[in-house]
This record gives C-alpha cells, structure tokens and sequence, in this order.
C-alpha cells in the first residue's frame, strides 16, 4: 500500500509562520513600534544610499529610510505584510520597492545595498545563521547590517513564553527568536562576518490608556494571540486571555489605572 509522503517539517513551520502573520491587525500593532525604527534608521541612514528592509512587516523602517532619502526595498516572507506594505506606501506616497522574499534566502545579488536592515522581522526567522550570512552577503563591502531584536526580559519575553504554553510544539526544535536580543549571542552569530559591532541594550515601552485599550490596541491585533484564537477552543482562549491580563497586571507600571509595559530589546549596527 502506498503512502503520502511527509512533508518537510521546516517547509510546514514556514507556511505556519506566513498564517500566523496575517492574523490579527499588524497595522494597528505596528504603530506601537514605529519609534523605535525611525531611531535605528536614523543611527544608519543617510541620503542617496540603497537600503534593503528585511523581515519589513507593513514598512516602519523602510519608510522611515525613505524619509532620510535613501533608495529603499521592502521584503517580507508573509505576502499579507507585503500587500499592507505596498498600500501604505502608496497611501504616504512614498516609493518603496517591496518584494515577497524569505530572509533565509534573499533574491538580491551580493553587495546589492549599503544598509540591510530589520526591526522585529528576520529574528523570526527559523535558521539564524542562515539569517545573519544572508543579511551580510547582500550588503556592499563596508556597508552596515543594522538589527532591532526584541530580548527576553520584561512584557514581550514573558508573553511568548505564556503563548508557548498554549502552542503546538513545532515539526522539529528550533531557536529562540529572543535569543536575537542576547548580546554575546549576536557577537557570535555576527563572528567572521562583522568587521565592528556596536550592540545596545534598550527598552521598549508600552503605554495604553487602561486595561480594556490593551486588551485593543495589543491583545485584539497581536497576530501569535489572534492565531490562536482561531486554534484553540474558546474555553482555553479564554483560559490564555485571563493568564494574559493577570501578566499585564503583574507587570504593569503604570497608575490611575493606565498601562505602562517595559521590555527589552537590542539595537545592533554592523559594519560588512
């Protein structure tokens, strides 16, 4: 008797990835992100240059080059960001080329941009070697990687554990995007292909007016919860949702009962 073949557990992660992506409402998510690249284009863009976003989500980076002048490309493995990308740089005006690309296998010729950049995107990425080699092949000789890479401390780390906990485990085992936010972590991924390496630890914070503008503007657009609102039945959302809540609360910073959650990430610029 014949059988099906399996199929490829990385080529099923992936697909996963691109679903899990287009949950949700990203562009209402992104908003609470956008400052912190405008600051990582800001410490690395100039204008005239060519710069490839990778990993662009709906574009924060790639029209923040934009604005500094730079010639820029967009690229997202999910086509659903690509399509919100496109709108809103036609909405802006903006002329950003962007193309459906994975950040593990890049379709650019080597030494194609002066700055290859990504802000919360390629750290997503199963294979991070792969990641890092392709992000330095495309870029020219003394061309500068720039990355923004959430960390495991605070809000954003703890959440991803909470989800995990409600997830399927994956086909095969698989790195943690967080381990992107470790600095000695960087250093050795960046080994041999870095000629200088400046690596800041930041914050990122959070603020919502009250508990019901985060259960909103983040719990309601975030794409991993949305996913598995759709996955799971309602009682264990639920289940998910109250465990959440308990963990803004625990971690909230904020008074007269406004939100205020901090989390870390890593700012890295490298120079090819």
């Amino acid at each position: 008797m014949s059988t099906l073949p399996v199929a490829d557990p990385l080529a099923r992660i992936k697909q996963g990835a691109k679903w899990l992506w287009s949950q949700g409402d990203y562009s209402r998510l992104a908003t609470l992100i956008e400052a912190e690249a405008q600051a990582l284009a800001a410490s690395c863009v100039s204008r005239g240059i060519d710069v490839l976003d990778v990993g662009a989500g709906n574009g924060n980076f790639a029209l923040a080059a934009t604005r500094l002048g730079a010639a820029v490309t967009a690229s997202d493995v999910t086509r659903h960001m690509v399509q919100l990308g496109r709108e809103r740089s036609r909405s802006t005006g903006h002329g950003v080329r962007w193309v459906e690309a994975d950040a593990e296998a890049l379709p650019f010729a080597a030494s194609s941009f002066d700055v290859v950049a990504s802000v919360f995107g390629a750290m997503f990425a199963p294979r991070p070697e792969l990641v890092a080699a392709e992000l330095f092949r495309v870029a020219r000789p003394g061309g500068v990687v720039a990355m923004a890479n959430y960390g495991a401390g605070g809000y954003l780390g703890r959440l991803s554990d909470l989800i995990g906990a409600f997830s399927s485990p994956t086909p095969s085992p698989l790195p943690s995007p967080f381990l992107w936010g470790d600095g000695d972590e960087v250093r050795r991924r960046f080994s041999g292909l870095a000629s200088e390496l400046e690596i800041e630890p930041r914050t990122l914070t959070f603020r919502f007016e009250s508990m019901e503008a985060w259960r909103e503007e983040f719990a309601g657009t975030n794409p991993p919860l949305m996913a598995l609102k759709a996955m799971l039945p309602p009682p264990a959302f639920d289940g998910l949702m109250d465990r959440a809540r308990a963990l803004v609360e625990e971690l909230n910073q904020g008074d007269d009962g406004s939100v205020v959650l901090e989390s870390s990430y890593l700012s890295v610029i490298a120079r090819e």
